[in-house]
């Protein structure tokens, strides 16, 4: 995502100008950062910044991975369990 005109815009082929930031396509991630007003620090931008369009980008990606069946992005699971060995700590 990058600021342009005081919102901040998804920008999926990062090639929009200005400085970039990330954010997981997650709502938890995106209102925590709301709380903590990360968006203009991250992006390094003056003022307040409207996030709607990005709070909408969020909720989409967020819908049709949960009709997906909890999967995100390119299909991969977002928890994978039972993949690790044990180690013995001795």
């Amino acid at each position: 995502m990058v600021a342009a005109d005081g919102h901040v815009v998804v920008d999926e082929r990062r090639r929009l100008p200005g400085r970039g930031a990330w954010l997981h396509p997650d709502r938890g991630c995106l209102g925590r950062a709301e709380r903590r007003r990360a968006f203009p620090r991250a992006l390094r931008a003056k003022g307040v910044l409207d996030v709607a369009g990005l709070r909408h980008h969020v909720e989409r990606l967020t819908r049709s991975a949960d009709s997906a069946g909890g999967t995100v992005g390119a299909g991969t699971p977002r928890i994978q369990t039972g993949t690790r060995k044990q180690v013995d700590p001795s």
